[in-house]
């Protein structure tokens, strides 16, 4: 895959500079010996509140920022104007008629269609998805 190495160090670093940053207004993290004992799903709710994941914290900053209403419609232009869009159509088309308009699931479809949909995403759009996130990232990061 295009620039996974590159997208995995990028949000290392990002990770590093939000977590100095952010560090010193976060809450100390309490011993295991002072959680509450009632375990509660409020309480449990609340401590995987307290630890985002990194693809959690940069989907949270991307929607914040309007960026991934922009990527998405970036995305959606590109995978438009290279044919994406008309091929997976054309397959759709082609299952539904293969097995009847009547015997076809919206959740079978996209279960047959997603492994070819993401695999055929042209090299150049996933390049240039991943500069505009890794540019997001270096701006937020700052």
């Amino acid at each position: 895959m295009v620039g996974r190495c590159l997208l995995h160090r990028i949000i290392i670093v990002f990770w590093y500079l939000k977590v100095r940053r952010a560090s010193v207004n976060r809450p100390p993290t309490p011993d295991a010996d002072e959680d509450d004992d009632d375990g509660d799903a409020h309480t449990q709710h609340h401590h995987h509140h307290q630890q985002l994941t990194l693809q959690e914290i940069i989907n949270i900053k991307l929607i914040e920022s309007g960026e991934k209403e922009k990527l998405k419609e970036l995305l959606r232009e590109r995978l438009i104007d290279c044919g994406w869009r008309d091929e997976m159509k054309a397959l759709c088309r082609a299952f539904t008629m293969k097995k009847g308009r009547n015997n076809v699931t919206v959740d079978e479809l996209i279960h047959v269609i997603t492994p070819k949909g993401r695999s055929s995403v042209p090299d150049a759009i996933k390049a240039e998805l991943l500069q505009r996130i890794r540019s997001f990232l270096m701006t937020a990061a700052l």
